[in-house]
């Protein structure tokens, strides 16, 4: 036969599927089938019957295949029948497996005409048919029934196309030859996925049932709307015949009878007929197989690498080996313990592109979520001055303060640090709940154990917990430690200094308009300049109280940029002088030194007009109109900034190391040194290494597939060099211009049937043909996008269309 090597791969073919339904998406490899298609009572199931022989398909009215049904046919001495979902069991009976059939659809679909897309898997061995895998799909329907929906017709199509848009499936598309052939459901379908005609093999029913005088001999013969792989015609019983139960090995003689007898088919009889069909859709089945062996084979090389590393570990596996499950316990231990160092310490290897790990996610909690939330606790300065203010005012009492109080600078520091302990706890519990989902993460590859994985989440959460208390108190000790002494000698403080630096001073100079450089420091008292920036020699101290700042023009003939200083009441400020002009080399340093004696208590003159007005508002908050105090706020207010930013910057570098060492160090050294100990401590080890069911079944999946891929492969390798292929056959032309010039006459009801008989009448009429440039119902399945279409022969009457 040519092919044999070929047909001993379907019945592996059918093997793999088996294999790949019970394991899933991760084999999902592309099988060649044959996919019956066609409309409700086509004869669909009449015609995978008289390929086996038997009648085991239900029967009924409407819809009666509810589900897919996916029937392997293979060569057998005996005969019988098993399905799937009901493995190591034999059907011999026949009449048991319909019944099987129709309640595994109703146990899925329910018993009123519901439609379901999961297949039935049934396998049938015989003496009686060659290797085979066909698919009968749901017949389609246009009006739902029963406790169909709506859009029962989109359902079944969507179902269908599932199976017909795979470019390894072949397209059984049956036509009942009582219906017109141009709307015939199956052949739009099979034309949608398919419009190249490759995959498509037409078959016509009910050939004894067409109006006397009517044939479908055209259509037979590929001549109207012809497809690339042609017709096959086949005569089933009738439902009387199945009532009456005509066995099917004479209604296959019956069958044979009527092709040998016919007038318009008996010169195609060997053409024609179940048997002939079932030859070339063996041959087709072969064929496409071989066409598909290069892209198959690639896809069960690469499964078979996939599963190879497993499928080694699995075959290793001793169920009675004693020291089995004390190795698996310290492997599944060893690999957690590294799995969560890398997740937290970070690997070069596998790193994962699509999440954050968990020592990443904590090492942005430490360095932008737990400044962020110290940010968010600074107090709002219209409230801190305010506190500033009240703290003054009750440290005097009822006498007249001269100089700022420290402890009023003590007692608002002290509440400020007070409020750190807010986001110290919170960030330590974020970091908890990081370490925690790193542990649920790395014991993800303990599912097949799940005893190992419960205790192990159990044990090691538990410890994490217990971490976290004592890293709570050593936390609000470092806050406590920062509450009991405030360091005003620190040397990032500013103290009462709050700049230092070189200024020239314009109006003060032996010769009128001179100017001379001096070293001024300014603290929150008062502004003092002297000789050099060794500070031995000092020339003079000058109060800060009510003072102002105001802009000077820059001279003419100068290159430095100005300030002034000046009394408010009018006196002077130095000597004999009513203001105090300084100067910078850039506006830049004068904007600063302004800045800092706005820090100071120094204010621009402009405010000097709303204090009357303007800063009404601003005193009212203060609960005072006296500048003094103003001056003395805005000095408490500057140093507790200055000793806050000391504070948090000792606690952000603090609170990651504290963590560190009392959490996620702790927690690594007790998964290296004592996680093994807890775990057997906690029970009997056998019944923490006992596997889970879904485990068990997964290995023995993977062992099987692996087994069937190695046979696969084996068996195309010594196939693909010493088979023979028939070739496809040539596209076919456009079937309204060079496919045959006759058409089928009107039948005695008024209806068009398939007919080789009459041509059309030239006038018009219901038998005329459509306009030359009008597109036919149903397109031809050819190469017509490749080859220019065949112009009409003049002088002859285009075929009409069949509706």
């Amino acid at each position: 036969m040519g092919n044999r090597g070929m047909e001993d791969l379907i019945p592996l073919v059918n093997k793999l599927q088996d294999a790949f339904s019970g394991i899933g998406q991760s084999c999902n490899l592309d099988l060649p089938q044959i996919a019956v298609v066609g409309g409700q009572s086509a004869g669909k199931s009449s015609v995978l019957e008289n390929f086996v022989g038997r009648d085991f398909l239900p029967r009924g009215s409407g819809i009666v295949t509810r589900r897919p049904l996916v029937l392997q046919l293979i060569s057998a001495n005996a005969e019988w029948a098993e399905f799937l979902h009901c493995k190591g069991k034999k059907f011999t009976d026949f009449d048991e497996v319909r019944q099987e059939i129709e309640a595994e659809t109703d146990r899925i679909t329910g018993a009123n005409k519901g439609i379901s897309p999961v297949p039935i898997n049934l396998r049938v061995y015989s003496p009686h048919v060659l290797n085979l895998t066909l698919i009968d799909l749901p017949g389609i329907t246009k009006v739902p029934v029963g406790d169909q929906p709506v859009d029962i017709e989109q359902q079944i199509r969507d179902m269908i196309m599932q199976f017909i848009c795979r470019e390894s499936c072949l397209i059984l598309a049956v036509t009942p030859a009582n219906s017109d052939l141009a709307n015939s459901d199956a052949l739009k379908l099979a034309k949608d996925v398919d419009p190249q005609g490759q995959r498509t093999i037409g078959v016509i029913t009910k050939l004894d049932l067409m109006d006397e005088g009517t044939d479908a001999r055209e259509v037979l013969e590929n001549k109207l709307l012809p497809l690339r792989r042609g017709y096959i015609g086949v005569v089933n019983r009738s439902q009387k015949d199945i009532d009456g139960k005509k066995d099917i090995k004479m209604a296959m003689a019956a069958e044979r009878k009527f092709f040998l007898t016919h007038p318009a088919y008996r010169h195609m009889a060997e053409k024609m007929g179940t048997p002939c069909l079932q030859k070339v859709l063996n041959q087709q089945l072969t064929n496409h197989i071989r066409d598909t062996l290069p892209a198959f084979r690639s896809k069960l090389q690469t499964q078979l690498l996939s599963l190879d590393k497993e499928a080694e570990e699995y075959r290793g596996y001793r169920p009675d080996d004693p020291g089995r499950k004390t190795k698996q316990l310290l492997q599944m231990v060893q690999q957690f313990s590294v799995d969560f160092e890398k997740r937290i310490e970070g690997s070069g290897d596998q790193v994962d592109t699509v999440e954050l790990s968990g020592g990443a996610k904590i090492n942005r909690i430490f360095h932008e979520r737990f400044p962020f939330e110290l940010v968010k606790m600074e107090c709002d300065d219209k409230e801190m001055r305010r506190e500033i203010s009240y703290a003054i005012k009750n440290i005097h009492g009822i006498r007249t303060g001269l100089f700022t109080p420290d402890m009023a600078f003590e007692a608002i520091v002290k509440k400020q640090i007070v409020k750190i302990k807010e986001p110290c706890i919170k960030c330590v519990d974020m970091v908890i709940q990081e370490l925690i989902n790193t542990v649920r993460q790395c014991t993800n590859k303990l599912d097949c154990f799940p005893r190992l994985r419960e205790e192990t989440e159990r044990i090691v959460t538990s410890h994490i917990r217990d971490r976290e208390s004592r890293a709570k108190d050593q936390v609000l000790l470092l806050i406590d430690v920062q509450l009991s002494y405030i360091n005003t000698n620190h040397e990032d403080f500013i103290g009462f200094v709050i700049r230092k630096g070189w200024l020239t001073i314009n109006n003060i100079s032996i010769i009128k308009g001179g100017a001379k450089e001096y070293w001024f420091v300014l603290t929150a008292e008062s502004l003092s300049w002297f000789k050099d920036d060794e500070e031995k020699e000092k020339k003079y101290m000058l109060p800060l109280d009510n003072l102002k700042v105001r802009d000077v023009e820059k001279g003419f003939m100068s290159s430095k940029h100005a300030f002034a200083i000046f009394n408010t009441e009018q006196r002077n400020v130095y000597k004999d002088n009513r203001f105090l002009e300084l100067a910078c080399d850039t506006q830049d340093e004068v904007d600063s030194w302004r800045a800092s004696l706005l820090r100071a208590g120094v204010y621009p003159e402009r405010s000097s007009n709303s204090e009357g007005g303007g800063s009404s508002s601003s005193s009212q908050d203060n609960f005072s109109m006296d500048p003094q105090l103003e001056r003395k706020v805005e000095t408490i207010r500057n140093l507790v900034d200055s000793y806050m930013a000391i504070v948090n910057k000792c606690i952000r570098d603090l609170m990651p190391k504290t963590i560190m060492h009392l959490m996620i160090s702790n927690v690594k050294d007790f998964i290296n040194a004592e996680l093994l100990a807890q775990l057997y401590s906690a029970g009997d080890q056998g019944a923490l290494m006992d596997e889970s069911q879904e485990q068990v079944q997964r290995r023995d999946e993977v062992l099987r597939t692996h087994q069937s891929l190695k046979e696969a492969l084996a068996i195309i390798g010594d196939i693909s060099t010493t088979t023979i292929s028939t070739p496809m056959p040539p596209p076919v032309n456009d079937w309204r211009s060079g496919g045959g010039n006759r058409s089928p006459p009107t039948s005695p009801t008024g209806s068009r049937r398939m007919s080789s008989g009459q041509r059309p009448s030239p006038g018009g009429g219901r038998g005329a043909p459509p306009p030359p440039n009008r597109p036919g119902p149903l397109g031809p399945f050819n190469n017509s996008a490749d080859s220019p279409q065949v112009p009409s022969r003049p002088n002859r009457a285009p075929p009409s269309i069949p509706r």
